[in-house]
């Protein structure tokens, strides 16, 4: 997927950034090239600011944006979720997070729910990091309930994990 969208700014890798951050952060832009979260305006100077470009640059790229059919589709689609990993401990719900020994192998997010599941603990939000955007991914699983340090052997049992914290 990245490669596609990324190849339409192969020779503008300021554009480039300004396109990843809109993505990562989940923001749309609207039919008159503003990006938005929902129905709030983010000022291209403060993205142009996070991006480490210049203003013009954002609005270039939200142009390119708006004359690509699937670049539209995409961007006028996309949203943001609220992450619950820092907050579920405050509401008494647990987080367990994996380091998978590969990101890519097939299959993880079934073998940890299996787990977490055969406990009787029931998962409120599954959370996969993009491998393009962080390098080391992490699978962060949000539950209903704090979660036993037990299931811990269990989860480093499987092939597929390498690490596991929860809190």
């Amino acid at each position: 997927m990245w490669s596609t969208l990324l190849s339409k700014f192969e020779k503008y890798p300021a554009q480039q950034k300004v396109l990843k951050l809109i993505f990562e952060r989940g923001f749309q832009v609207n039919d008159e090239g503003k990006v938005t979260s929902g129905a709030i305006e983010i000022a291209h100077t403060q993205l142009a600011r996070e991006a480490g470009v210049d203003r013009r640059v954002v609005d270039s790229t939200t142009e390119v944006i708006l004359s690509d059919e699937l670049l539209r589709k995409v961007f006028q689609n996309v949203r943001s979720i609220p992450f619950l990993r820092d907050v579920a401990p405050l509401l008494g719900q647990g987080v367990v997070v994996i380091t998978p020994d590969d990101a890519s192998h097939k299959g993880i997010i079934s073998e940890v729910s299996t787990v977490i599941a055969q406990h009787n603990i029931s998962i409120r939000q599954a959370v996969s990091d993009d491998p393009f955007f962080v390098s080391e991914a992490k699978l962060t699983i949000i539950t209903d309930t704090k979660v036993p340090g037990s299931i811990v052997e269990e989860l480093l049992k499987l092939d597929s994990v390498k690490g596991v914290s929860i809190y």
